[in-house]
């Protein structure tokens, strides 16, 4: 039996560039988080059991560099930021859940 091997470069593989963006273990959480509205820092953080500070700052400036979410800042004394999902992120929601029936499926 022939073993059929396929070459893929890293040059032309979107799923690594995808997984480069939302492949950290908290990506995917700040992206279905953000996917019912805007949201400020702290309301993020409250709401994803586990994640650090620095985690979360790590994480939401990768994302804003790569177009997934927009950060909002107002000139209030302290400084309000707001974060969305850009029509970009809102696109990987259906892949999102999609994962998480996957996952509820056959992880149990």
């Amino acid at each position: 039996m022939a073993k059929n091997k396929m070459s893929v470069s890293e040059k032309t593989c979107t799923l690594k560039e995808v997984l480069d963006i939302i492949g950290g273990k908290w990506a995917m959480p700040i992206i279905y988080i953000l996917s019912k509205g805007k949201m400020r820092f702290k309301e993020i953080e409250r709401s994803i059991e586990g994640i650090n500070t620095r985690m979360l700052v790590k994480e939401l400036k990768n994302m804003e560099a790569n177009g997934i979410i927009t950060r909002e800042v107002f000139a209030t004394v302290p400084p309000t930021v707001e974060y969305t999902l850009t029509p970009k992120g809102e696109k990987l929601l259906p892949s999102i859940v999609s994962l998480h029936t996957w996952g509820q499926e056959f992880t149990a």
